[in-house]
């Protein structure tokens, strides 16, 4: 119903916006008539802290229900044992109390006090006692001398169960990759070294290894920040093809210009690979790039090849050149090696492709940089928990596995346009959903919204974890 008092205040507005009466109303009485036609909140709402049975990680039943079916609390009690000075809490206890707070987004190990007082969180893991930071570091501490190798042979075994499904792998693709975590405390073997992100600050220099096909974590090692990207190359490419299953008909790397070495692709043609691997642009390089006759392409690429022996190498090799014109504003990959007008890249290779699919299926390890990405920012592989390096570490080992678990959970539970989802899309998307526990004749119910927009979604996810089996 429209009242006089509301013709007036609509008066007053016309007016004031108009500008007529702009020096005649004051703004305070036009504001004050303004709010009295605004709806009220209420002003005698009261807070109870009584709540019990309510969860913001609702969604966790669905990751929880997967892990029981890994049977991953009887895998770490059986595989991972060492002596342990406090009895409160299992080794597979405190394990998964490291594994939750990394895939919740809780970031540091500190903030894992939140999962204490969350009755729901503790009924749905099964935990129905949370370790603290202080505990979870000292279990951390004694867990990396004792059992750091028990733990990374059980994260091989379930790689190579969870690889053949949904069927045998025929073909597997090496992305290897290296990156700088930077560290602000005085964390053991943090030295200075290549630090594109804070010149002069120690770090790490992880060296990583994906499965460029399932994205999977294959191998890694945590190493100090002075460690060039090179060094323990070889070490780490036989420690992933020893874990390849039988089905495996081929593998191909793909790797960026540090692990350019002639010890490297001999080794990858001993073992009969592929690769497609950036060169460094060295001076007899570099000369030949300006003599060869390149195709063009309509989006403006040019590709050309040659065949090359470098010095201190057994035999030649083929290498083929991408070349492009530097845009206006050049990015920095661009930037990085350029003659005149044109930018290049040169890809060492045995692949039998041309060079334009060469240097295409070469771009597909831009996945993994992406991959690097998402376990720096959704997973905390950059906030280092500890002081020292064996326990760092174990961390290390146990939040790849993390981030294994949940790429499988995606892969083989999930409707296929989830499965792409970062960590962080999910948790809003699935996990982190709100959902109350009650009982019905009974039986515990874990209730969600009523008009969950995901209800499908997490019916069809239920389905498919009921499939998976060991």
């Amino acid at each position: 119903m429209i009242t006089q008092n509301t013709k007036n205040t609509t008066k007053y507005a016309d007016l004031w916006y108009n500008g007529t009466y702009l020096a005649i109303i004051p703004i305070t009485y036009f504001l004050i008539r303004l709010m009295e036609h605004m709806k009220r909140g209420p002003k005698s709402l009261q807070i109870a802290f009584t709540g019990e049975n309510l969860t913001h990680f609702g969604g966790l039943h669905l990751l929880q229900r997967f892990i029981q079916k890994l049977n991953l609390r009887y895998l770490f009690s059986h595989y991972i044992r060492f002596p342990q000075r406090n009895n409160r809490y299992t080794i597979a206890e405190e394990i998964l109390a490291l594994l939750y707070p990394i895939i919740l987004g809780l970031g540091r190990i500190e903030a894992s006090h939140l999962l204490k007082h969350n009755g729901v969180f503790q009924y749905l893991t099964g935990l129905p006692a949370y370790p603290n930071p202080t505990t979870l570091r000292r279990f951390l501490l004694r867990m990396a001398p004792l059992a750091l190798g028990k733990s990374r042979k059980l994260y091989d075994k379930l790689l190579l169960i969870m690889i053949q499904k949904p069927s045998l792998p025929k073909k597997v693709i090496f992305d290897l990759d290296s990156t700088v975590l930077v560290l602000y405390g005085r964390q053991e073997f943090a030295r200075v070294g290549y630090n594109p992100i804070k010149r002069g600050r120690p770090s790490y220099h992880p060296l990583l290894c994906f499965n460029g096909i399932t994205k999977d974590f294959w191998h890694g090692e945590l190493r100090p920040g002075d460690t060039h990207t090179s060094t323990g190359i070889l070490e780490l490419l036989e420690a992933s093809f020893s874990k390849l299953p039988l089905s495996t008909k081929a593998v191909i790397i793909r790797a960026d210009k540090g692990f350019y070495d002639h010890k490297t692709i001999e080794y990858l043609e001993s073992k009969k690979a592929l690769f497609a691997i950036v060169a460094k642009v060295t001076k007899p390089v570099k000369a030949k790039l300006s003599s060869l006759s390149y195709k063009r392409y309509t989006s403006g690429t040019e590709t050309s090849e040659f065949a090359y022996q470098p010095k201190g190498w057994e035999k030649e090799y083929r290498f083929i050149v991408i070349r492009r014109p530097i845009p206006e504003e050049p990015s920095e990959q661009l930037s990085l090696f350029s003659i005149g007008r044109h930018s290049y890249q040169v890809i060492a290779t045995n692949l039998k492709l041309n060079p334009l699919n060469v240097w295409k299926f070469y771009n597909g390890r831009a996945s993994v940089e992406l991959i690097i990405k998402e376990l720096k920012e959704d997973y905390p592989l950059a906030k280092i928990p500890t002081k020292h390096f064996a326990a760092n570490e174990a961390y290390f080992h146990l939040l790849l596995f993390a981030y294994n678990l949940i790429n499988w959970f995606k892969r083989l539970c999930l409707p296929r346009e989830f499965q792409n989802m970062t960590l962080k899309t999910l948790r809003t998307q699935m996990l982190l959903v709100p959902a109350e526990l009650v009982r019905t004749d009974n039986k515990p119910v874990l209730k969600f919204p009523s008009n969950f927009w995901y209800k499908d979604k997490i019916e069809y996810t239920l389905k498919q974890i009921e499939k998976v089996k060991l």
